[in-house]
């Protein structure tokens, strides 16, 4: 039986379950709304099933594999067997553990789940479309919306995913046996942290990038160590070259390359990452309909409160365009449902941290030293060689830094660069030291842990005042 176009009401329609989506649902529902939370697919979003949580899992164990291996200088002789499909089933648990709590959470908070697809027909109702033979749909009328429907890899032309030849990160992350051979689109962060994690299992990966370097973005010496020990693991790096076409060649593929002066090369492998950047998913929404603008790359353009040109309707995530992380889009997500609820609340983005899961990882917040100067503040710097901290060595980790941005007439701190062991994990300091107005002193005079990693950050401020005992003072 054909279920009609049922028409009901709820305060807060939130369109996605990504990290913002039901961040945003769930707090909203805390403050007293009735909330309904549109999925299509899966609850968590693409981070937790096909991004985040699943390339962190891979960026784990092929490092317990590649360590293992290459541990004769700590006295460890071993020669690890890679399952690829045990690993995949592992990571696939930590999936579903997580992505199952969500949803028990959004329930026990209240929030009303519904599974479909939904599109605006006008500035006050969805529609939710559901999957399957006579499924039908059902309209939901809203006095608030959060649009949070992500976003989806970029595909290159002449290279559409096939999901046996040409793959996008999310296929990448699903595969039951390791390639012989990867030829990698792309040195940005999904790219660089993919081939790090299949060169340590074993594969032989080439990357080609069209740009003069890998990691764009980030200043050249955080690039450069992380490049340099990317090849000491077999990554072979072509810069200035775009794909331009490929074909099947037997059990595998050859792709062509072509720099700017029109060379063509050739690179023979069994499968291909494509892994150029990401695209929000705004057009299946039927904005339009709603009134609700895109800029010409297809983002919501919001305010400080989250919200699109229509004020009731807000975008969180990737929707909203750079920086595409999952814990802006929940900061996002919080604020849009806080605004919405009546709270005072707004966005700050000047201490967002980042991350970048490679070897050594990369952690960033703030301001460089370049941004610093052209915002008009007077930076010093303070730096602490990770080859100096006791605990680096110990754990036979010393590549890397951890740098200090401040501005010198008032000691506050602006931002922070570090490439070592556990960034992702040292760079949460120094983004509250932004967020708290805290100075150089204050990071400084805070005892730290010996013998730990965060040392270095103490070192670093130290190092900017001219007093560090660890390394030597610029």
């Amino acid at each position: 039986m054909v279920v009609g176009d049922i028409a009901t009401g709820t305060d807060v329609v939130v369109i996605g379950a990504g990290p913002g989506g039901y961040v945003a649902a769930i707090r909203a529902a805390q403050l007293g709304k009735d909330v309904t939370l549109v999925e299509k697919d899966a609850y968590g979003g693409t981070c937790l099933n096909y991004g985040c949580i699943p390339s962190k899992a891979f960026v784990t164990a092929a490092g317990v594999a590649h360590d293992a291996a290459n541990a004769e200088e700590m006295g460890i002789h071993a020669d690890p067997a890679v399952d690829m499909a045990g690993m995949t089933s592992w990571k696939d648990d930590v999936v579903d553990q997580l992505t199952g709590g969500v949803e028990k959470l959004c329930k026990a908070n209240g929030v009303n789940l519904m599974e479909g697809t939904a599109t605006f027909a006008d500035e006050n109702k969805v529609r939710v479309g559901h999957d399957g033979e006579g499924q039908g749909s059902e309209s939901l009328e809203f006095e608030h919306a959060i649009v949070s429907t992500g976003s989806r890899p970029v595909q290159v032309p002449n290279f559409e995913f096939d999901g046996e030849h040409i793959l996008s990160s999310r296929e990448m992350l699903a595969l039951d046996s390791v390639p012989e051979s990867l030829l990698v689109v792309g040195a940005g962060y999904i790219g660089m942290e993919l081939s790090t994690v299949f060169a340590k299992l074993g594969t032989d990966v080439t990357v080609v990038e069209m740009l003069d370097s890998a990691l764009p973005g980030y200043e050249d010496d955080v690039a450069r160590i992380v490049r340099s020990r990317a090849e000491d693991i077999g990554v072979d790096f072509h810069f200035g070259e775009a794909a331009s076409e490929w074909e099947q060649m037997g059990d595998g593929i050859t792709v062509r390359t072509e720099d700017a002066d029109g060379e063509v090369s050739e690179f023979g492998a069994e499968k291909a990452l494509v892994a150029v950047g990401r695209s929000p998913v705004t057009d299946t929404l039927d904005l339009d309909a709603a009134g609700v603008e895109t800029n010409d790359e297809g983002f919501i353009e919001t305010d400080d409160r989250a919200r699109s040109n229509v004020e009731h309707i807000y975008a969180v995530g990737d929707v909203a365009g750079e920086p595409m992380l999952a814990h802006k889009a929940s900061k996002e997500g919080q604020v849009a449902a806080e605004h919405l609820a009546g709270e005072p609340a707004a966005l700050d983005y000047q201490s967002v941290p980042a991350a970048v899961f490679t070897d050594p990882e990369i952690g960033t917040v703030g301001l460089t030293e370049a941004e610093a100067e052209e915002q008009g503040f007077e930076p010093v710097v303070g730096q602490m060689p990770m080859r100096a901290s006791g605990r680096a060595l110990s754990m036979n980790e010393s590549e890397g830094f951890v740098r200090v941005v401040a501005d010198e007439p008032s000691g506050f701190v602006l931002g922070a660069q570090i490439v070592a062991p556990e960034a992702s994990e040292l760079v949460a300091e120094l983004a509250l030291a932004i967020e708290m107005g805290a100075t150089l002193e204050d990071v400084a005079a805070t005892i730290h842990v010996h013998p730990t990693l965060s040392e270095a950050t103490m070192e670093a401020a130290e190092n900017a005042m001219g007093h560090a005992i660890h390394t030597l003072n610029r």
